[in-house]
C-alpha cells in the first residue's frame, strides 16, 4: 500500500468511527444537535477519504506536487470543515462567531480545493504500459 492510500485510509477510519459514535449518541440521547456534523463526518470524512484511498491503491499515480497537495488538502479540509461545523453549529465553547465561521468556511474551501486537485489528477493520469 502506498503512503497516500494508507494515510487517507487511516483518516477515513477515524472519521467513520467519529461519525458512527455521533450517530449512536444522537440515537441514545434523542437530540439531533450533531446531525450535520455526523453526516459530514461520514460523507466527507469517511466516504470521500476512503474513496481516494482506494483510488491511490488501484491507480498507481506518480508522486508529484499535485498528488501531495490533493492528499493534504483533503485531510486538512475534512478536519477543518467538520470541526468548524461543530464549533459553529453546536457551539461547545464561547468563541466569537467570526472565529467559528472562519474554521467552517476555511475547511470547506480547503476541501473544495482538494476536489479540484483530484479532478486535475484524473485528467493527467496515464496508465503505465
Amino acid at each position: 500500500m502506498n503512503n497516500y492510500s494508507r494515510i487517507l485510509l487511516i483518516f477515513a477510519g477515524a472519521f467513520g468511527l467519529i461519525g458512527t459514535i455521533l450517530g449512536a449518541h444522537m440515537a441514545g440521547s434523542g437530540s439531533h444537535a450533531f446531525r450535520p456534523v455526523h453526516a459530514h463526518s461520514l460523507v466527507v470524512g469517511w466516504l470521500s477519504l476512503f474513496a481516494w484511498a482506494v483510488f491511490y491503491k488501484v491507480f498507481q499515480t506518480r508522486k508529484n506536487i499535485v498528488t501531495q497537495l490533493h492528499v493534504w488538502t483533503a485531510i486538512i479540509g475534512s478536519v477543518g470543515l467538520t470541526m468548524g461545523m461543530w464549533l459553529h453549529m453546536v457551539r461547545p465553547f464561547e468563541l466569537p462567531n467570526s472565529v467559528t465561521l472562519a474554521f467552517y468556511i476555511g475547511g470547506g474551501v480547503t476541501l473544495l480545493i482538494s476536489f479540484v486537485f483530484f479532478f486535475l489528477i484524473t485528467l493527467i493520469y496515464r496508465e503505465e504500459e
